[in-house]
């Protein structure tokens, strides 16, 4: 996987959306519920909780991309301000891919479920993708760079649509990473 997508372009965001969605189907497609739900200690995530997050966390980007391509969107006063949108969209960027070196805390809104998640868990992820996935193909007719967004997570953040659409990708990367990392610890079910 190629985390540098900071001025990637839409084909190069499209081919690494593709290529977590294989990584996923391929890693975790037919994981037990003990190893989607297995987790080294209370602080760290099972599989499942990484994939119920990134379910819960697109979710909104699904329905803004559907606003958008509708025509339905209106611009926020927030978002017209020249110079923020390419300050945060880049920070959120480099922040949340696998390679950063940080960890960040996910907002209470995007919490996982705490309790245990059955292996479908992955499908659905699987399946809000493939709708994500054809969404964001879709909109490649528009001009991503000079659509501007208001986070969905955080109220006064702004960045473009490409940059969203970045931001999915190495997000979900990110959790990947951490989802396959669990399937390589001493004590994760079925492992030798």
């Amino acid at each position: 996987m190629n985390y540098d997508l900071q001025d990637s372009d839409l084909a190069t965001v499209l081919a690494e959306m593709s290529l977590v969605t294989d990584e996923t189907k391929r890693v975790f497609g037919r994981l037990s519920a003990e190893q989607v739900n297995w987790k080294p200690s209370e602080r760290e995530w099972s599989i499942g909780q990484c994939f119920d997050h990134l379910v819960i966390a697109d979710r909104p980007y699904v329905a803004l991309f559907e606003e958008v391509l509708a025509g339905r969107r209106r611009r926020r006063a927030w978002e017209r301000v020249p110079v923020l949108p390419r300050i945060f969209g880049g920070l959120l960027i480099s922040s949340l891919r696998p390679d950063s070196g940080r960890k960040l805390k996910a907002p209470r809104a995007l919490s996982p479920s705490t309790s245990r998640l059955a292996p479908s868990i992955i499908t659905t992820f699987l399946e809000q993708q493939r709708r994500l996935l054809g969404l964001i193909q879709a909109s490649g007719r528009l001009p991503l760079d000079r659509i501007i967004i208001t986070s969905p997570v955080l109220g006064f953040v702004t960045y473009s649509l490409m940059d969203a659409c970045r931001i999915i990708v190495v997000h979900e990367q990110n959790h990947v990473v951490q989802a396959t990392r669990l399937t390589r610890w001493p004590g994760f079910p079925g492992s030798a």
